[in-house]
């Protein structure tokens, strides 16, 4: 039996499966508070986005009995249009959430009483992609280009690149506004665009080829990957509430457990890419399969391997973020950040005792022997 006949087969068999567990599971998409369930503590935890396999980990810690293992009665609260994660945690609408660390830096900066407690992708996943035939194949080839960025804090990384290379990007490259899709892309109004390694990179590769009638191949485009680069900045982070961190003892004994279910659950998407690609379409993903089992595994190459252990924050690595937020102005001139961050905008000491914990059960936190897997996307991510 062919492999591409196996995976669909494992495909259909994963989707049933998910199907039938996850039925009717509000814990992956009710935004209503929850309530004690046989002595269960409720935890909300704030998504970036709506459900996708970005946040595979967290829909595993909940389908897998994970954070309940810990005591705990997790809801996921879907996010999109002007929900900001952080303002939701700071606000204590939500007890947690996912947010990239220059916005969550910027948000500190405007009073926001957040901490990064455990920085789960390891690198940046934010590309630049052009076709072949343009010939970008370096950051000075941006230059006369138009080049696409979505803003809202999106943009630094292509910025910090563009004026290490000696182009000022408010005059030698045409920056415009893109849409979170790649229609302007595909239709030539953007010559470089700006595309997350798991998502808009699939949306292009799920496209037909006019030329051709078949789908896009990498062999198609001409990639820049800032983070291969030197600018990749910190991503998806689990946030907590730096008052509570220091005040509330359950909250910080609630917060390693958190961490430790959550991490659990990113083990399990590593070892079980098809299955998690079908629990994340049965938790109401509005994207196919082969889009979820796509992003499943290239968010799976932000995060292993782990040498230190997923979740732990590099102080190297977070000072290229607050480099780039503190001195890297965007088309308007402004930074993300005026000033350093304190002590308190991230910490180690959660993610420490929750890698330990799972240690003690056996858990494969650094994922040392990880592979990505090879996926076959169909037209329109089906």
């Amino acid at each position: 039996m062919k492999h591409s006949t196996r995976r669909a087969l494992a495909l259909a068999a994963a989707t049933a499966a998910a199907a039938a567990l996850l039925a009717g599971c509000s814990s992956t998409a009710s935004t209503t508070t929850p309530t004690s369930k046989a002595g269960l503590t409720p935890v909300k935890i704030q998504l970036q986005w709506a459900v996708q396999a970005q946040f595979a980990g967290y829909v595993e810690a909940v389908k897998q009995g994970y954070y309940k293992d810990e005591g705990l009665d997790v809801t996921l609260v879907p996010a999109g249009g002007d929900i900001v994660p952080q303002t939701q945690l700071a606000n204590g609408a939500v007890d947690y959430a996912i947010a990239w660390a220059p916005k969550a830096l910027a948000s500190r900066e405007q009073g926001a009483a957040i901490t990064d407690v455990a920085q789960i992708f390891q690198r940046s996943g934010t590309l630049q992609i052009s076709f072949k035939d343009k010939g970008i194949t370096s950051v000075k080839d941006l230059k006369g280009q138009t080049v696409g960025s979505w803003g809202g804090g999106n943009e630094f990384e292509p910025y910090a690149a563009m004026t290490k290379s000696g182009l000022d990007p408010a005059t030698d490259v045409k920056v415009v506004q893109q849409g979170f899709d790649m229609n302007a892309f595909l239709d030539g109004d953007i010559t470089a665009a700006q595309a997350m390694t798991y998502n808009e990179l699939a949306q292009v590769l799920e496209s037909k080829n006019p030329k051709t009638g078949k789908l896009y191949t990498l062999d198609d485009l001409n990639i820049l990957n800032w983070s291969d680069l030197g600018f990749g900045m910190y991503q998806d982070g689990l946030w907590a509430d730096t008052n509570k961190l220091k005040s509330d003892k359950a909250y910080q004994a609630q917060t390693v457990k958190v961490i430790a279910a959550t991490l659990k659950g990113w083990v399990y998407a590593r070892d079980h890419i098809d299955q998690t690609a079908a629990d994340v379409v049965a938790a109401g993903s509005q994207l196919g399969l082969s889009h979820q089992t796509w992003q499943t595994n290239e968010v799976d190459k932000l995060i292993w391997p782990s040498p230190d252990g997923i979740g732990k924050i590099d102080s190297k690595e977070w000072a290229q973020t607050v480099d780039i937020a503190l001195h890297t102005k965007n088309g308007s001139g402004a930074t993300v950040i005026s000033s350093k961050p304190d002590k308190d905008a991230y910490t180690n000491t959660y993610v420490d005792k929750a890698l330990a914990e799972l240690k003690k059960q056996g858990v494969d936190v650094t994922g040392e022997g990880f592979k990505p897997e090879t996926v076959t996307l169909q037209p329109g991510g089906k």
